[in-house]
């Protein structure tokens, strides 16, 4: 009886202690987002430096390599048909590099096979903002929108708006005009996917990025917000109101940051009483002081969290420590980087020698992928786009959301057996939402870096075909499969995103030989520590 009283005096004393701990925390806690930091140029398990180039849309000419010979004989050998073909990419590469762009897209085009659902040779019309140079009918829908606005009747007004954007995308106050009228009558949604497709028609359209910046604001969507913005400033530079697209994103940065902490704040009781919990079940103070750990790293922001698990995950993990690999993956991420929106954080890529086409992105941007991405990828350009994936889970936050979401699960979880906050962070689940916004932003990056737009999609599509019976990790984890190929090939046809530029085969192929010689020599490695136990 005494020692359960003890016990209960003791863990009514470290509730006290604890909220006053955490008052502390919270009252100290600056609400100032922490100053950018410039994005790395090199990983960490190398000293070559990636050779990035200066202009975003340009891609690094491919640098001659001597890589070691792969046993061929555990190798499939490419058919004729696929070799000549491989050739052409190769060609076609060329031509792109050299600026023979017109040369370059015409080889493509022959190596490449149409997507269903493509248009050919269908012209963007230039855009109007001026409602006196659209054609009669065009003129008509427009003038009953006025009229049925100003007799508030909503299906006159959205009738015509709706067959305005359709007919004449062209013209860009119609998106905003739909898109308000929408808003109006409790439709935000709907609103914000209108002006998303008209900005992936039209993304140089200054009114027409300020009205999804506004509409994803409304819908408290601020890093999306922030992101469209950011982007904008960066791909126009030159634009007029560049400067004032660079203070959209920053105030729509600092109110997501505010109200993460804020979600954090909320959580930091629960944590508390969890802590006190597990110190009444186990007796050990590591449960209480890991609660308070946790909430307190989770406070410091998604760079904290980044750094303490991707220096649990290095300790954990092999990791391929061959230069010229590491130089090739660091240098296609930091490209990506450059074009993203964020450059606070610092950016590193690692590579897993590991066969599984697999992987995944820490908060604060921590990337690692495994060899055998590399190795069933087919170009650069496929490499991007997995890269340029798992790189927009970072900058939209969505692992920094759903360990703050989940920031009480993992605490409760670490009085468990693999509990904790790794294991939260490498089994992460995310939304189709999330899992789709990072495609849209992952295509958008890979293009504005002059790759191929189809990079994500090829690569997609030939996971399929070899699911088989059992789908691949990377597959298991981000949902696919035939639908998301027609997704993205609807994606690339909709935005009029080009798919006929570089692919990057000859530099790719020289690395993959390497890579697969690495993982073979590492499975040799395994099977005999295997044989030696």
């Amino acid at each position: 009886m005494k020692r359960t009283r003890k016990s209960l005096l003791l863990t009514l004393s470290w509730i006290l202690l604890s909220v006053s701990t955490s008052i502390v925390i919270i009252l100290t806690q600056p609400l100032a987002p922490v100053p950018a930091q410039e994005p790395a140029t090199t990983v960490e398990t190398t000293d070559t430096p990636s050779s990035e180039s200066s202009q975003p849309n340009q891609t690094p000419k491919p640098e001659a390599t001597e890589p070691k010979k792969t046993d061929t004989a555990t190798e499939p050998t490419l058919t004729p048909e696929e070799l000549a073909r491989q050739q052409k990419f190769i060609e076609a590469d060329k031509l792109y590099l050299a600026g023979n762009i017109t040369e370059a897209e015409t080889l493509y085009r022959e190596v490449k096979t149409p997507f269903a659902n493509d248009i050919p040779n269908q012209e963007r019309k230039p855009a109007i903002v001026d409602a006196t140079q659209l054609s009669p009918a065009g003129k008509v829908y427009w003038r009953e929108s006025e009229a049925g606005i100003a007799a508030k009747l909503q299906t006159r007004t959205e009738v015509p708006l709706k067959l305005l954007v359709e007919q004449y995308p062209e013209f860009i106050p119609g998106h905003i005009r739909y898109a308000e009228i929408l808003k109006q009558y409790n439709r935000p949604k709907e609103a914000v996917e209108i002006l998303e497709r008209a900005s992936s028609l039209y993304p140089d359209q200054p009114d027409l990025i300020k009205a999804k910046v506004t509409a994803l604001a409304d819908e408290k969507k601020w890093m999306e917000a922030s992101l469209a913005a950011r982007q904008f400033a960066i791909l126009y530079p030159n634009d007029p109101q560049a400067e004032e697209f660079t203070q959209l994103a920053e105030k729509n940065l600092k109110r997501y940051k505010a109200h993460i902490r804020e979600e954090i704040r909320g959580n930091t009781l629960a944590n508390i009483i969890t802590g006190a919990v597990g110190y009444a079940v186990t007796g050990s103070l590591l449960g209480p002081f890991s609660a308070l750990d946790s909430t307190i790293l989770l406070l410091q922001g998604e760079g904290a969290v980044g750094e303490s698990v991707a220096k649990q995950a290095k300790q954990q993990l092999p990791l391929v420590k061959d230069e010229e690999v590491l130089a090739y993956v660091n240098e296609i991420g930091q490209k990506l980087v450059k074009v993203s929106g964020r450059t606070e954080f610092k950016y590193e890529f690692f590579v897993i020698p590991e066969e599984e086409l697999n992987a995944f992105a820490l908060p604060g941007g921590k990337v690692f992928i495994n060899a055998g991405a590399i190795a069933k990828s087919n170009s650069e350009a496929e490499l991007a786009g997995l890269i340029g994936h798992e790189l927009s889970h970072v900058v939209l936050s969505h692992g920094f959301q759903l360990v703050t979401q989940g920031n009480l699960i993992s605490n409760v979880t670490q009085y468990l057996p693999f509990g904790g906050t790794v294991g939260q962070l490498f089994s992460l689940s995310y939304s189709r939402d999330m899992e789709r916004q990072a495609d849209v932003l992952g295509t958008r990056l890979i293009v504005a870096n002059g790759y191929a737009a189809d990079g994500l999609r090829n690569l997609m599509a030939t996971l399929q075909k070899q699911q088989k019976n059992a789908p691949p990790t990377w597959i298991s984890s981000h949902p696919g499969g035939k639908e998301r190929v027609n997704y993205l090939e609807n994606l690339i046809i909709r935005g009029k995103y080009n798919r006929y530029s570089y692919e990057g085969v000859e530099r790719h192929t020289a690395i993959q030989a390497k890579v697969k010689q690495i993982l073979k020599e590492e499975k040799e490695r395994k099977e005999k520590k295997r044989r030696s136990e």
